[in-house]
């Protein structure tokens, strides 16, 4: 279990984020289209995982637009924000703020994403979604790169993250 806050209260998640050097968990997500995605279908790419509690926050949001800014046209590389929202609310978000490069999933199948990358909130007034994390995971699936920012209402460290990325 690990301690965040949400402005300054302590909250707890379920676990820990996955170990660097560990394989990364799989999951079951769903893409805009609703369809199921798995890290699987991303195999052989380096992946950022933006996870965040709600894009219809201005914190979520801004990350968002942030890595956005930041996705590169590489095709070995592929950034996902990752959030409880409906597929339908992350799609209105992308096209309200130009967000194109990033590619958003959702949980609304199964909170088990949150689990096992032991980002799933369990008291306090977000319980049952994530905390803000920031997982990177190299071509071969390893994790190279973990931050769980210890403030729900702050960015994380988008250089740290992006270094990560870049060096996998």
């Amino acid at each position: 279990m690990a301690t965040i806050t949400l402005q300054d209260n302590e909250i707890h998640t379920n676990g820990e984020l996955p170990e660097v050097g560990s394989k990364a968990p799989d999951f079951h997500l769903v893409d805009g289209t609703l369809a199921d995605r798995r890290l699987s279908d991303y195999a052989g790419k380096k992946k950022l995982l933006s996870i965040v509690p709600s894009l219809d926050t201005g914190v979520c949001a801004a990350s968002s637009i942030m890595f956005n800014k930041s996705a590169t046209e590489n095709d070995d590389t592929v950034i996902l924000v990752i959030s409880a929202d409906l597929p339908f609310a992350q799609e209105r978000f992308c096209k309200a703020e130009g967000v194109d490069k990033v590619v958003p999933l959702s949980m609304m199948r199964s909170r088990n994403f949150a689990k096992d990358y032991g980002v799933l909130i369990e008291d306090g007034p977000l319980a049952g979604i994530t905390a803000r994390a920031i997982v990177v995971i190299d071509a071969d699936d390893k994790v190279v790169y973990t931050e769980l920012v210890p403030e729900i209402a702050q960015e994380p460290d988008y250089n740290k993250a992006l270094a990560a990325l870049k060096a996998c």
